[in-house]
């Protein structure tokens, strides 16, 4: 007998090889309008939904269409985190790099620019764990439009009660991190290492060595990386517009496959040849989706996905089979 959770499967992915206009409950719909490199995605108890803004603020989007943009600066928001007092955490991919604090009220103020006297420089990601740690990613120690597809130079910063220090080095252009459940270890997506790693974390907060948990093919290029209540890590690979899950006990399911044949083969090719960079990576579209880079489990159940972006002016979005890991932040600050 078919389970509950495998015919939720089963009904998405039905409902997923549907047109974007299908009028199915389980297909993708679109939420937001006029959005601005919504890159990253952040969801609240309150149904509100946050996201990244070129304009180097923070959008909201609530219930009704209602949208408020927090704060504009000459920041290049990716990554944000929600503060418990309703401000935000910034990774900035702008020429200043480091991480910023946008106030409840937009203002904006750099939170750490320097570990050890090396400048952050472009910063990609940046997140609070359960345990008040906040994890940085930053994915090359070069943050110039021409990836480093050779070198791997990427490294995590940890900030907690002891400062601000980093506890890993020589990774392949380190994009977003998640903290297990169970506070045991970081999962983290290494871009052109073409990877899920993940980092068994000490009691001091330093990381043990690095496991590969997944590695992925041609055309494919992990992104962004949430987890999820059963133990799996969903992976979002810009440029192929595909999502997958890694379970728990390994197996990787392929829950979107939006791949547009001819861009994907495009940027493969520059891969092979070391040509990739900044400009062409972005520029990849999908068939219905506009380079996808994250996702974000929101809803009352926590069972609806939302995903970020390059190239949207809204946010694509699809019901889930099971519920996403519940955000530290999911009662903090705003409301």
């Amino acid at each position: 007998m078919t389970s509950p959770e495998q015919q939720g499967w089963q009904r998405l992915e039905a409902a997923l090889r549907e047109d974007v206009a299908s009028t199915s409950q389980d297909g993708l719909r679109f939420v937001g309008h006029g959005l601005q490199r919504p890159e990253c995605v952040l969801t609240h108890a309150s149904g509100a939904v946050y996201v990244s803004d070129r304009r180097g603020g923070v959008l909201c989007l609530r219930h009704g269409g209602q949208q408020q943009l927090i704060g504009t600066s000459n920041l290049l928001p990716n990554g944000i985190s929600l503060e418990r007092d309703g401000a935000f955490l910034v990774a900035n991919l702008g020429p200043d790099g480091g991480v910023w604090r946008i106030d409840a009220e937009g203002r904006a103020a750099p939170w750490l620019l320097e570990v050890d006297k090396r400048p952050l420089g472009g910063v990609n990601f940046v997140a609070r764990d359960h345990a008040d740690r906040v994890w940085i990613c930053i994915s090359a120690t070069d943050s110039s439009d021409r990836y480093p597809l050779e070198d791997a130079t990427g490294y995590i910063v940890l900030c907690d009660a002891a400062g601000a220090r980093v506890v890993a080095e020589g990774l392949h252009y380190t994009n977003e991190c998640r903290v297990s459940a169970d506070g045991t270890h970081l999962y983290v997506n290494e871009t052109f290492g073409r990877r899920l790693a993940r980092f068994p974390i000490g009691a001091d907060g330093g990381l043990g060595a690095r496991e590969i948990v997944s590695e992925f093919e041609a055309g494919d290029f992990p992104d962004g990386l949430t987890l999820d209540a059963h133990g799996g890590a969903w992976v979002i690979c810009v440029g192929s517009n595909r999502v997958y899950r890694v379970g728990a006990d390994g197996e990787r399911r392929l829950v979107i496959d939006d791949a547009d044949e001819a861009t994907v083969q495009q940027l493969e090719k520059a891969f092979i040849e070391r040509s990739l960079d900044r400009p062409m990576l972005s520029a990849a579209r999908g068939k219905r989706l506009k380079n996808i880079t994250s996702l974000a489990f929101g809803g009352p159940d926590l069972q609806t996905a939302y995903m970020g972006c390059l190239a949207g002016d809204a946010l694509a979005t699809f019901r889930s089979p099971v519920a996403g890991l519940r955000p530290p932040h999911w009662d903090w600050g705003r409301a």
